[in-house]
């Protein structure tokens, strides 16, 4: 290897080394290191793969984690772990579960279709869901709509960032989630806070999902304009990891110190008005000011609208 190579070549060169390798292992399943910088991700790939399914996991881990890495320019986490095992049955999503697992190295967990491909894989949106909950050194329990929210906004961020979608296909999505999340009327009426806390008894999904993801799209939108574009939701979740990334903390600490961190009374005010909100609140006056434009359902970008060179940026690849 060439002594000075490009961080992402680098990730990309171990893992197709660890994919080359794959095959020669024996049972008991795969684990491999993979380094970038000084920060490592540790990939384990349960039996039950073919080789060419393994290959194919290894380059969409390559993918995911690269779209990851892109949100601050490094991973939340100096260290950290994906593992992988087959899911039963059959699905027509190839990553019919995923789920996060908090820890001294936090641990995202997967089961794949033993015969997804890797472009299958980079499609589905569960992959950049989970890793998306990263973002925040988040406790793990209380206010799920506000760590579900993230995921949910940011899964579709990163997937437009990394050219999944383009930019009219990820507000698409937005618009047709907020639909689903305003359609959700079984609990029209009670706070939203009250309905994440019984979501996995009595259901709701849609309406605290789609609720947290209005407020980070809401946070992102008002912190780019009041700033004229020097600030963003990317960079306030980056200082909150630098200053808090080995702590675990409850959704309240969470939005004060973001307001502390980036001089902005925003994040608090804005919890305290979606918790207590009683039905997913209004998205268009946000699209309109974007030139986010909705015609029969379906999306149209407009270029003249106040905020629409912010709506461009918000899509923008960052550069490593």
């Amino acid at each position: 290897m060439p002594a000075a190579v490009h961080p992402t070549r680098r990730f990309h060169f171990l893992l197709l080394l660890f994919a080359a390798c794959l095959p020669c292992h024996g049972a008991g399943g795969d684990t491999s290191l993979l380094r970038r910088g000084d920060a490592t991700l540790t990939l384990q790939l349960g039996d039950g793969f073919s080789p060419a399914t393994r290959q194919a996991i290894v380059l969409w881990t390559d993918f995911i984690a690269d779209a990851l890495w892109r949100v601050y320019g490094r991973w939340p986490r100096a260290q950290w772990a994906i593992a992988v095992e087959p899911a039963s049955g059959s699905a027509d999503d190839p990553i019919p579960w995923g789920q996060v697992q908090r820890g001294p190295v936090d641990r995202v967990e997967f089961f794949i279709l033993p015969n997804a491909s890797a472009e299958e894989l980079k499609q589905a949106w569960t992959g950049y869901h989970e890793l998306a909950h990263l973002l925040i050194p988040y406790r793990g329990w209380g206010d799920a709509w506000f760590s579900e929210g993230l995921a949910t906004y940011y899964q579709n961020l990163m997937q437009a960032r990394s050219g999944i979608l383009s930019e009219q296909q990820m507000w698409q999505k937005l618009h047709d989630g907020f639909m689903r999340g305003r359609a959700d009327l079984r609990f029209d009426g009670e706070p939203l806070n009250s309905v994440s806390d019984g979501m996995r008894e009595h259901g709701g999904f849609m309406r605290v999902y789609w609720s947290g993801a209005w407020y980070f799209l809401a946070a992102d939108t008002r912190l780019r304009r009041q700033s004229e574009g020097r600030q963003n939701l990317d960079l306030a979740l980056e200082k909150l990891n630098r200053c808090c990334r080995d702590a675990r903390l409850s959704v309240p600490e969470i939005v004060a110190r973001l307001d502390q961190l980036n001089d902005v009374v925003l994040f608090q005010p804005l919890y305290e008005e979606l918790r207590s909100s009683t039905q997913l609140p209004p998205f268009e006056p946000m699209f309109d000011r974007l030139g986010v434009a909705v015609e029969s359902g379906l999306v149209e970008l407009r270029s003249d609208a106040p905020d629409a060179y912010l709506r461009r940026k918000m899509v923008a690849r960052p550069s490593l």
